[in-house]
């Protein structure tokens, strides 16, 4: 009974260790089979986490490239992070691939509880792209949102500005001046809605003060090219001359600071402003015109007539490139070439007097008295109405 019950307690510890060892055996393989089912998704997780650092840097660098080819790895290992769709959009626009950045900002928005971030860039994706409707669907959605936010209100107005909408633009930005008076970015964006609103009295004003405190050439060139068709030909040259000496790069400043001193009546200066136009650009329509017909005033006609033939042959149908090139004809000596050219534009265009005047004087000088005195009659008759429409005019400024 003794070595039975010995026995027995012997079989019962070793049976009792043996479940000890396979408990802790089971225990082990249930851990390592845990660890084994985790390792590849803390692996995955530490490829993604570099790949969105890799892209994150690149993309600070300027290789856009290298940024995006990074952002599609990542998202192929996690299609739905939002962070990489929208980071990879950025980089996208910055190469012009306007529609996927469309697509992957679309997309993110679905998934965001916070839109405004994603939408701005939606919005200025659509903008850089040239899809002005859609950039102002998104714009305008974050402006009611919040009216007073500058940078969406100036994108908004602008958007409306290249849409035509010019009153919508300084609707706009009306409610902002006070707070913004010194702001250049809005004080330009105004002033060039209130000039396209056709206030351009006050929007020059703004330009005008902001590029002498800033020392801007382009609102010194917008200023400029407003006061010449303000006909404030005074002011016109002042602000373009001043935005030649802060850049001689912008387009056609040459052509238009020659045509202020032209209109304030200084061919002299006007000249070399207009042959260092043509300099630039050879087949500048503007600068041959002038340029010929200052000439033609001082009776250089070989060098006017290369110019003029050349602005004529650019516009064959422009009304004052022809009537220049007749003039010169009639200088020449050329009465009967000249004729046909003024009768034409009398016919275009019938309250146009100049062409009359010289009409009437060759038709004299060719022994035509009849049709010189009834050009005479058509000039008293145009200069009459001229009188009328200046007495019945209202005072106004320029606008």
């Amino acid at each position: 009974m003794l070595g039975c019950t010995r026995t027995n307690k012997g079989e019962r510890r070793r049976a009792a260790l043996l479940v000890a060892v396979l408990s802790r055996q089971q225990t082990l393989f249930g851990v390592l089979a845990f660890v084994f089912f985790l390792a590849p998704l803390f692996a995955q997780e530490a490829i993604t986490d570099d790949l969105l650092k890799s892209a994150t840097l690149s993309q600070q660098r300027g290789d856009y490239q290298a940024a995006i080819a990074d952002y599609r790895k990542l998202l192929q290992l996690q299609p739905g992070k939002v962070e990489a769709k929208v980071n990879l959009g950025a980089a996208l626009v910055q190469l012009g691939q306007y529609d996927e950045a469309i697509a992957l900002y679309k997309s993110a928005l679905t998934q965001v509880s916070e839109k405004a971030p994603v939408q701005l860039n939606l919005g200025l994706a659509f903008y850089k792209k040239g899809d002005f409707s859609d950039a102002r669907e998104q714009f305008l959605a974050l402006h009611n949102q919040e009216p007073t936010a500058l940078r969406v209100a100036l994108l908004l107005a602008d958007t409306d500005l290249n849409l035509g909408k010019s009153a919508e633009a300084v609707k706009i930005l009306q409610p902002l001046d006070a707070e913004n008076g010194e702001n250049f970015d809005f004080q330009y964006a105004y002033g060039t809605a209130l000039i396209e609103a056709g206030r351009a009295a006050d929007g020059v004003v703004r330009l005008e003060k902001i590029a002498a405190s800033n020392h801007s050439a382009d609102a010194y060139f917008l200023a400029g090219q407003t006061r010449l068709r303000m006909e404030n030909v005074s002011e016109a040259r002042s602000d373009l001359e001043a935005a030649l000496r802060l850049n001689s790069q912008l387009p056609n400043i040459y052509t238009l600071v020659g045509i202020a001193r032209d209109k304030n009546n200084d061919p002299e200066n006007a000249e070399p402003m207009f042959r260092q136009a043509v300099q630039q650009n050879a087949d500048d329509f503007t600068a041959n015109l002038y340029l010929g017909t200052i000439l033609l005033k001082r009776r250089d006609l070989g060098t006017a007539k290369t110019y003029l033939d050349h602005a004529l042959k650019l516009k064959p149908e422009d009304q004052l490139a022809r009537y220049e090139f007749a003039m010169l004809e009639s200088v020449m000596g050329y009465y009967r070439l000249a004729v046909p050219q003024l009768e034409s534009l009398t016919r275009e265009n019938p309250q146009w007097l100049d062409p009359h005047v010289e009409l009437a004087a060759l038709y004299y000088k060719l022994g035509r008295k009849v049709d010189g005195e009834r050009e005479r009659a058509t000039i008293q008759r145009i200069m009459k109405n001229q009188q009328l429409r200046l007495r019945n005019q209202p005072f106004a400024q320029g606008k």
